[in-house]
């Protein structure tokens, strides 16, 4: 009896040295639990080691999700034609071309000057559920379309001045109305001077003095006759005498009481500035021609687009009421001077006008495209622009999407040139690219919550 009490007390002995050592063994399962992570819902930058209630909203902690590490650094193969196509082995891809060897992990050109942001490693499900999409960085053909209004003007090389250069009266008006259409050579009003006249009868004495004297068998005679002639005949030209007119008047050998003015070119009368009967003066404007076969339109540039503007480049002019015509025309001059009240450059663009659809201080619209060539560029939406820096997430091909800081030149429709930071062939996100930037915060917030301590 005695040797059975004692064998139960060795039996509970070893029963409890046996709880001991398993609650001993358990002691550090309970500090691993003890050391996981805990966030708020609502706030994911609030972490603590300990569960509870976040500070700034008061809602529970709730324990974070442990990410899967990063693979180790490998050797994948890549179709140069097919960017997705990737094996762990070299040889062909579906198209028959070899595929070209690059890193599963790629240290990050810019992560080092991105604080607050991390690579981060997204599975393929979870990529199909973000709906996450890749672009490739690749050279294209760049441009750019700029569009700004336009007011119509007359060519200023196409309005001529009617003048007279002799004193007189306006005796007859044989174009009376502003807007009036004339041709080239036409009679527009025809004046009276005592000047003239005299003039007229000079020419017609040294015409007869000419011709007499020309007869003389002294050939000095006959020479300073004729150079009286054509001394004469000079002054009348000088005085816009035509040929025709002279020619009327030598062999008429009347003199005319009137001078004919006649349009200098063919166009519209814009501005007029006399009345039959009016005494005019030598040099004094009475009308105006324009020539409206070509017009100048004058568009307004805003100082970011003036740099790629040049003269000789190619425009079109389009009318909001004419919709589907176009009026092809090229920059000739651009104005060196910024307007101070509106911070724009005038642009002068020379349109040929054969129909005379455009009037002058009409409105319209001026398209400009700029070539730039070949550029390096991705997708507008690849790029997270912060008004600071310019980063994207490049693809790794292995599920690393690393952020790389950028320098983002010219856009052209829905592209980015890119100027530095990635390579050609390089792949970057190019959709959900928002999500994996919360994703990569959140990551770098953890990664230095955790140097911390």
């Amino acid at each position: 009896m005695k040797k059975s009490l004692i064998g139960i007390v060795f039996f509970l002995l070893a029963a409890f040295l046996l709880i001991t050592v398993a609650a001993c063994g358990k002691k550090p399962a309970e500090k691993a639990v003890q050391s996981e992570l805990y966030h708020c819902p609502m706030h994911p930058s609030f972490i603590s080691d300990k569960p509870g209630d976040c500070a700034i909203c008061g809602m529970k902690l709730v324990p974070m999700e442990k990410k899967a590490e990063a693979p180790a650094k490998k050797t994948l193969y890549r179709s140069t034609m097919n960017p997705n196509e990737i094996s762990d082995k070299p040889g062909k891809d579906s198209m028959g071309m070899e595929m070209v060897a690059f890193e599963s992990v790629t240290p990050a050109a810019g992560a080092a000057g991105l604080p607050g942001l991390a690579a981060v490693a997204i599975s393929p499900e979870n990529r199909k559920r973000m709906n996450l999409k890749l672009a490739t960085a690749e050279m294209k053909n760049l441009s750019r379309s700029l569009r700004t209004s336009a007011r119509i003007v007359a060519d200023e090389t196409r309005l001529f001045r009617v003048t007279a250069k002799i004193d007189g009266y306006v005796e007859k008006l044989f174009v009376n109305a502003t807007g009036q259409a004339v041709r080239r050579g036409q009679p527009l009003l025809s004046i009276y001077s005592p000047d003239l006249v005299a003039s007229q009868q000079e020419f017609l004495s040294a015409l007869a003095m000419a011709k007499q004297m020309g007869q003389s068998s002294d050939p000095l005679v006959a020479e300073n006759a004729r150079g009286l002639l054509n001394a004469a005949r000079r002054r009348l030209k000088l005085w816009d005498i035509s040929d025709a007119q002279i020619q009327r008047l030598e062999k008429s050998a009347r003199v005319e009481k009137a001078l004919t003015l006649a349009s200098p070119a063919s166009g519209y009368v814009s501005e007029k500035m006399v009345l039959a009967g009016q005494k005019i003066m030598a040099g004094e404007m009475l009308m105006v021609i324009s020539d409206l076969s070509d017009v100048w339109a004058e568009a307004d540039l805003y100082e970011s687009d003036a740099a790629y503007v040049k003269v000789g480049m190619k425009a079109d002019l389009t009318l909001p009421f004419l919709p589907g015509k176009s009026f092809p025309g090229r920059i000739s001059f651009l104005n060196p001077f910024l307007d101070a009240a509106s911070r724009t450059l005038k642009a002068r663009l020379e349109i040929a006008n054969p129909d005379l659809l455009l009037k002058p201080e009409m409105y319209g619209d001026i398209t400009l495209t700029f070539d730039f060539g070949q550029r390096l560029a991705v997708p507008e939406s690849a790029v997270m622009r912060t008004g600071e820096r310019n980063y994207v997430f490049v693809d790794d091909g292995a599920g690393n999407l690393t952020p790389v800081l950028v320098q983002i030149g010219i856009q052209s429709g829905d592209d980015l040139e890119v100027i530095s930071g990635l390579n050609r062939g390089d792949r970057v996100v190019a959709a959900a690219n928002f999500l994996v930037d919360s994703e990569s915060s959140l990551k770098a917030a953890l990664q230095a919550f955790g140097e911390k301590k």
